[in-house]
């Protein structure tokens, strides 16, 4: 394959796909009929200099693909790619029982897809419901405030990454991540997200791309136990045997362990069972809502509200002092999500519907705490956590209320939810509050430096009745549980700390590829299971 990058179209090009595919025959000084397939594999808006333009990278295959590596060098913008082969290659030693996963978030549910195709039968617990009660469960609690601690935005099927926009940004240049990509395309993703430069699949289409993936790992003789929390390890001499559930026990002599950023319960077992656990950095702060059409105005100026433009999004972030002030996981056209999953305490989140086309965006803006600020104790990080959380509930006034304060409010530290243009988003109903008055002083005022350094960066965040909503606590794990160069805890052989939950993901793509990776050095290492086992 042939990719051609950086072909610039104005908004004002008719058919602009289809002259980018010209452009590109141009460069590579190719007829068209000598292309088997052309098409766009990659787009993105510039915005930097005023008047937005689109830019193309162009994908091309010729009938003949022994003549695609000669053009390689037609320009500097030419490029010759192979698709990616996954392969997994398996050990010869049966393992004694099937292995369990524990978990079906994206980590959890990569982990269970690779090894279901590779043979391996996997169960796979997951302490929530499966999806569709799941979803009851959450817009019950939206509705009247009683909270399920096992089926919510942070547990059930599908993990957090179900109610967060299905964004599949990632970073990481992994090839695995093809991989993932092209899973979530067979089983119905949009097909813009092979191409889109930030993409996403949506709230609503994620969950039922999440359940066929989960379909295929059952007919390839996976087995998925809904309702089900792993409660505890058995080892012997230093070596996994089985684990201790709310089901009963199971032999188990490979565990990936998937279990998300919330399952403090779980953190807790694994410290009694004197596990290696670790403070790992993560984020505090706030929703911060603006209109949608205020962002677009900012990014794209006079140019907001032309069709060919995506919904404007924004990554922003401010270095103060020691600490990072940064906005995260941006929802455009979308919403505030009651994310609680303890009773007691207020979480929030944001999510996205594939169209996007809500009236507010919502980003978390949040300041950087790691191990320092806790004495390198894992625990009191979490406890920290948790004492945000209820403060955040007792300032709400309780029913799982959140409070909120507009920004101008909040810079100046008044306490006032002074409403104008943007209407809170969040489902339980909104509380006036001082938010600095529910964080540590330092804390409070770097998010203040930080905030009037995003309004010299994007005009939307001038705005002073830009609502701020809290608190978002959940920005990542807390902890991480050590591990050596083959994804074995560094003190428990058998047993594999993967994903967000263990410390080595953030977001869906990157947990999605821990999960793969885990699977594959199991395999690795062994062949399935001879024995059938219920």
């Amino acid at each position: 394959m042939i990719l051609v990058r950086n072909i610039r179209l104005p908004l004002s090009c008719p058919d602009p796909e289809q002259e980018a595919v010209r452009r590109a025959c141009k460069i590579l000084r190719l007829p068209l009929r000598k292309a088997a397939n052309a098409g766009v594999s990659k787009l993105s808006v510039d915005a930097r200099h005023g008047t937005p333009v689109l830019v193309y990278t162009i994908a091309i295959t010729l009938n003949d693909e022994g003549e695609e590596s000669a053009l390689a060098g037609a320009s500097p913008c030419v490029c010759f790619t192979r698709r990616p082969e996954f392969s997994f290659s398996q050990g010869q030693t049966p393992l004694l029982h099937r292995p369990v996963v524990v978990g079906l978030g994206p980590a959890g549910l990569f982990a269970a897809l690779v090894l279901a195709r590779g043979g391996f039968r996997p169960l796979v617990l997951e302490r929530g419901p499966a999806l569709e009660r799941r979803v009851e469960q959450v817009e019950h609690f939206e509705r009247t405030g009683e909270l399920d601690p096992n089926a919510n935005i942070q547990f059930g099927e599908g993990g957090a990454g179900t109610f967060s926009d299905g964004k599949l940004t990632t970073r990481v240049g992994d090839p695995l991540c093809g991989y993932v990509t092209e899973t979530f395309l067979r089983h119905g993703a949009p097909e813009d997200i092979a191409w889109r430069q930030k993409p996403h699949v949506g709230t609503d289409l994620l969950r039922g791309v999440i359940a066929s993936i989960r379909s295929e790992i059952e007919e390839l003789g996976g087995e998925v136990l809904f309702n089900t929390a792993l409660t505890g390890l058995k080892t012997r001499g230093g070596v996994l045997e089985g684990i201790s559930t709310t089901a009963g026990e199971i032999a188990c002599d490979r565990l990936i362990l998937a279990v998300g950023h919330s399952a403090r319960d779980t953190f807790f077992m694994l410290r009694t069972e004197g596990l290696p656990l670790a403070c790992k950095p993560f984020s505090i702060g706030f929703r911060a809502e603006h209109l949608q059409e205020e962002i677009d105005r900012s990014l794209y100026h006079a140019a907001a509200g032309h069709p060919a433009l995506p919904k404007g999004e924004y990554q922003l972030s401010q270095k103060v002092g020691s600490r990072c002030v940064y906005t995260f996981c941006m929802c455009p056209g979308g919403q505030v999500c009651a994310a609680a999953s303890e009773e007691g305490g207020v979480v929030t989140n944001g999510m996205s519907y594939h169209a996007r086309d809500g009236r507010n965006a919502n980003a978390a803006v949040v300041v950087s705490v790691d191990g320092s600020d806790f004495g390198e104790d894992p625990t009191e990080a979490v406890a920290f956590q948790r004492r945000l959380e209820q403060a955040a509930y007792r300032a709400g006034g309780g029913a799982y209320r959140a409070p909120a304060e507009t920004v101008q409010s909040f810079l100046e530290g008044r306490g006032q939810l002074e409403l104008g243009r943007v209407q809170p988003t969040y489902p339980r109903g909104v509380t006036p509050c001082d938010l600095g008055g529910l964080l540590p002083d330092e804390l409070a005022s770097d998010l203040r430096t930080g905030l009037r350094a995003f309004g010299g960066k994007l005009a939307a965040y001038r705005a002073p009745d830009a609502v701020l909503t809290g608190l978002e606590t959940r920005t990542s794990s807390p902890v991480r549980l050590l591990r050596a160069e083959n994804l074995q805890c560094v003190s428990l052989p058998g047993l594999y700390p993967c994903g967000e939950g263990a410390g080595y993901a953030g977001g869906i793509m990157t947990a999605a590829v821990d999960g793969v990776r885990c699977a594959a050095a199991l395999m690795q290492d062994c062949a399935p299971a001879r024995t059938e086992e219920n």
